[in-house]
């Protein structure tokens, strides 16, 4: 069974805890840990901005 795309206003923190990931797992396009209260939306737009700053 496939599992669903994370929504969009979801925190950093919350995913973690969810997904039984350590705290740090998830990390910022400059490879910095990403803030536990930073929404899953933003975090993704910063990772389309740096692959398109990148080309």
């Amino acid at each position: 069974m496939a599992t669903r795309k994370t929504r969009s206003d979801c925190t950093v923190g919350a995913f973690e805890k969810k997904h039984g990931l350590p705290s740090g797992a998830i990390r910022n396009p400059n490879c910095k840990d990403a803030r536990a209260d930073k929404k899953i939306g933003n975090l993704r737009k910063d990772f389309a901005n740096a692959k398109k700053n990148k080309k």
